[in-house]
């Protein structure tokens, strides 16, 4: 079987760097792992690499180990093209581009916190990271 390919929304990804035990820490380790695969847009990149600095507090990586982190991501993610989307049912328009990571990647799950973004499950494959551990924890 193969590995899941999932999209981590940015919240998912910095509570996983900044908790290593929380759940998003544990999606994080199966990635590290090789039982999950992680795909990302430049979006995400971006995102991840502005936010990163604001929590360093919590994750305690100097700048040059954020760097390189963000480096780590983009040389070990499958990385996808996003082009222009619209989805009118999602209430906040700065979600579309996870969203449409989700769609270009045509991955497994997208998985996030967002409120806005997890009011759309039940016409994309929108999960929270609890409900992807309890489906394929330890995958």
């Amino acid at each position: 079987m193969p590995a899941l390919r999932v999209v981590l929304d940015t919240n998912v990804l910095l509570s996983g760097i900044a908790f290593p035990s929380s759940v998003s820490g544990k999606i994080m380790a199966a990635w590290r792992a090789g039982s999950i695969n992680l795909v990302a847009s430049d979006f995400i990149f971006d995102e991840l690499r502005r936010v990163l600095p604001r929590l360093q507090a919590r994750h305690g990586m100097s700048a040059i180990e954020m760097d390189d982190f963000g480096d780590l991501l983009r040389l070990n993610v499958e990385s996808v093209p996003v082009g222009a989307f619209d989805e009118p049912r999602l209430t906040d328009v700065n979600d579309l581009p996870i969203l449409a990571t989700l769609v270009s990647a045509q991955a497994d799950y997208l998985v996030t916190g967002d409120k806005a973004l997890l009011a759309l499950a039940q016409h994309y494959s929108i999960i929270t990271p609890a409900a992807l551990w309890a489906r394929h924890g330890g995958a």
